[in-house]
């Protein structure tokens, strides 16, 4: 027999389909909202930081806005009778704007007056052709290039306004710092100790003001946001560096063609209770590994071990006592059953040996009875049939009557039918060939003898060399072939059979094949008389009697195959 043992049981399939896949879809879900919210956290991060980078941006534009301004009116303030030095005097409330000081300068280039920072603006009087100071051309004010102070280093940009003629055809100039703008204007919206970098950069792409987490970086020109903060762009990007998301938001300056732009790790902004929570998740993935756990350790110490000993006890309902003594392992329930079932094959066993014993000598007695009854008729009724034929012979040469003769003969017949059946009776009864001839030939007769009889054909082979076997062997083998023939042509309805005799170094096989209509196979020969297979049962009990094992493979319109292995 051929079993098929399901791969889970019990306890171990309500961890394998119902906890196990529960607890990964709790942690899909649970980690698939948290992978929203960081999306949703993202895209706040992100919105907040384009809202900031704009307010920021406006806010500087305003401020230079008020510079513009400031240096407008001192240019309307310089058509008038006033002294330049008088209209210095007016300037003490913008040395905050102009922290770099304000200046007078001539269509000549010639330095006029200043309040402050003396040294720089003689520098730039002497220097104004190159510095794209405002000339009479320029009719609105023109912000200069980032210009070097020569004494304090840092950065200056200035705002200019031509004066024209007939007024006193003048440059008012006044220059501020953008990096003190920038910490002025843009501390409220980032404060210190904020974990946003923040660049600012004129039209060549050169910095005037960089802080934050990365100001020690190098900018690179190419930097994201910025040539899209030149075009005069807004908006925000997702830059990846190092392993995390960065932030970049840009916005332009439009009144100086400047460009702002903000960068920031955004997961840097969110708590540390809103990143525990976040993690809380995480308190699945123990349940899930203890899950696990529990479903190997149910597959390695239940599983295995209750499908081992189903195995061995299949093996124990065939006759296999040895099969059951081996150790299956698992936990103490488990070996406990199995001990239950030692004792119970020894008992059984015990028993066995006691029914064997008995069918022994009941199969003894049945073969002496068959010889008995073949000898008899063998030696008695076919004699008597025979003798009742010759004298029918004779009886047919001294009637001359036709009607008489046609009687006897048809009597000669009969005789002949009947010493024919009973010669083939005997044969059934007691296979001379077997005990003259031996095994393989019984066999082969016997495979004849069904051929002729039936409407089916029998292949025999023989593999391996012969040799003779136990009287006792050879009576088996050949009844539980003569038997399993039987069964196919009354029950299969099959139109081929083979039969096989096997002779191997360490093993004898019998081998019975059909192709008829199939059978479903009990499981164990106890099934055998409660289904009415009789015949599989007196198979199973001789092979029992010689030691061989038994196997039977058959399905529903798929034939069958009978194994006898000694």
């Amino acid at each position: 027999m051929k079993y098929f043992l399901p791969g889970w049981r019990g306890l171990t399939q309500l961890f394998a389909f119902t906890i196990l896949p529960l607890t990964l879809l709790l942690l899909l879900i649970a980690f698939g909202g948290v992978n929203m919210h960081q999306q949703d956290m993202r895209a706040l991060v992100g919105e907040r930081d384009e809202r900031a980078v704009q307010s920021s941006a406006a806010a500087l534009q305003s401020e230079l806005h008020h510079r513009v301004a400031t240096i407008t009116s001192m240019a309307v303030l310089s058509s008038s009778h006033l002294t330049f030095d008088d209209i210095l005097a007016t300037t003490n409330d913008l040395a905050d704007d102009f922290n770099g000081g304000i200046a007078f300068i001539d269509s000549n280039g010639k330095l006029i007056a200043n309040n402050d920072n003396d040294e720089f603006w003689r520098w730039v009087s002497q220097n104004r052709q190159t510095l794209s100071l405002a000339s009479s051309s320029d009719p609105e004010p023109v912000f200069s290039s980032p210009i070097p102070d020569p004494v304090s280093g840092r950065l200056l940009v200035i705002i200019s306004v031509h004066v024209p003629a007939p007024a006193r055809d003048v440059v008012v100039a006044g220059a501020f710092s953008p990096e003190t703008l920038a910490v002025e204007t843009l501390s409220p919206t980032y404060p210190e100790g904020s974990h946003v970098t923040i660049f600012l950069l004129d039209g060549s792409r050169q910095p005037l003001y960089v802080s934050g987490a990365l100001a020690e970086d190098s900018l690179d020109p190419h930097h994201p946001g910025v040539a899209e903060a030149l075009a005069g762009e807004n908006g925000v990007l997702y830059v990846r560096k190092g392993g995390t998301e960065h932030v970049v938001a840009y916005s332009p300056i439009e009144l100086t063609g400047w460009a702002l732009v903000t960068e920031e790790e955004w997961e840097m902004v969110v708590s540390p209770s809103l990143q525990l929570t976040q993690l809380a998740p995480l308190v699945l993935v123990p349940a899930f590994v203890l899950a696990l756990i529990a479903l190997w350790f149910g597959a390695r110490q239940i599983v295995q071990p209750l499908q081992k000993l189903e195995a061995k006890a299949a093996a124990l309902a065939w006759g296999d006592f040895e099969a059951i003594q081996e150790s299956v392992g698992g936990i103490s329930e488990v070996q406990h059953l199995q001990m239950e079932l030692v004792e119970m094959s020894r008992r059984v066993q015990a028993a066995q040996e006691g029914l064997h014993d008995y069918i022994g000598a009941i199969t003894s007695a049945q073969e002496e009875e068959r010889m008995r009854l073949a000898r008899e008729l063998h030696d008695d009724t076919i004699q008597a049939v025979i003798a009742l034929k010759q004298r029918v012979q004779l009886a047919q040469k001294l009637i001359k009557d036709q009607n008489g003769r046609q009687s006897l003969k048809e009597l000669e017949t009969l005789a002949e039918q009947t010493i024919e059946n009973l010669r083939r009776l005997t044969r059934a009864l007691r296979p001379i060939y077997l005990e003259d001839l031996g095994l393989v030939t019984a066999l082969e007769m016997l495979a004849r003898e069904i051929m002729q009889n039936n409407q089916l054909v029998v292949d025999f082979q023989k593999t391996g060399s012969e040799r003779r076997l136990a009287r006792e062997v050879e009576l088996s083998l050949y009844r539980i072939a003569q038997e399993a023939l039987n069964n196919v042509v009354k029950h299969s309805k099959a139109t081929h059979a083979g039969l096989t005799i096997g002779f191997e170094n360490s093993e004898i096989s019998l081998v019975v094949t059909d192709n008829g209509n199939g059978f479903i196979a009990p499981n164990s020969p106890t099934e055998f008389a409660p289904n009415g297979h009789f015949g599989l049962l007196g198979i199973h009990e001789r092979a029992d009697l010689i030691g061989a094992r038994l196997e039977i493979e058959s399905a529903l319109g798929k034939g069958t195959i009978l194994k006898v292995r000694l």
